[in-house]
């Protein structure tokens, strides 16, 4: 069924700053917009300034990667209005490289996410007033949430006792890398119910 409290906050939003607004729709019971990149920081500032929508707190800003898909990332906040129980969902739509503006100015706990988002995704933020790695190492190459980064990763850490400092070395396997369905912990097993006859089943449910 849809939802009309929803469906009248999308229409209210759209019709006051449409412009700005590329789509919107309403997916698992929440509102989601995508916004125009270069007025987000305008988006933002309405939603929270305004009188009948007081979006005042600003959950989360995280990356997604969609490898293959042009423009390839998308930039997502979460807003919540406490006054009248509501959430939005934003996206910014953004090809790798390509700089978002910084919201730091409108919400500033989008400080350390916009840092998350460039360090794990390698988003850049425009004006953003710190913008450097901030869960990685100052050394760390390559941005570990990107679909095309290796799961074993580039390097690996340890500390050194006649160094007597961290050091770096390139990441060495004990044995060839596996990959898991996460499924079952014994394999064969479905192959193992499906061949197992009705007396045999009878008689371990009867043992048991």
């Amino acid at each position: 069924m849809p939802n009309r409290k929803l469906e009248d906050l999308g229409s209210l939003i759209a019709e006051e700053i449409g412009m700005d607004i590329l789509s919107w729709s309403i997916a698992y019971n929440e509102l989601m917009m995508t916004v125009e990149r270069s007025s987000i920081q305008r988006v933002l500032t309405y939603l929270r300034d305004s009188e009948s929508l007081q979006f005042a707190q600003l959950i989360d800003v995280c990356g997604v990667d969609y490898l293959g898909r042009e423009p390839r990332f998308d930039v997502v906040y979460h807003l919540l209005s406490l006054v009248y129980n509501q959430r939005i969902r934003l996206k910014v739509e953004v090809e790798e490289g390509m700089p978002v503006p910084s919201v730091t100015s409108v919400y500033s706990s989008a400080n350390w996410w916009e840092r998350e988002a460039f360090d794990l995704y390698g988003i850049p933020f425009d004006d953003h007033p710190d913008l450097r790695r901030i869960l990685t190492d100052y050394g760390f190459e390559g941005h570990p949430l990107r679909k095309d980064f290796p799961l074993t990763g580039y390097v690996e850490v340890r500390y050194d006792e006649e160094q007597k400092r961290v050091v770096y070395e390139p990441v060495k396997l004990p044995q060839a890398f596996r990959t898991f369905d996460f499924e079952s912990p014994w394999e064969g097993m479905e192959f193992a119910v499906q061949t197992l006859k009705p007396k045999d089943n009878q008689s371990i449910k009867e043992s048991s």
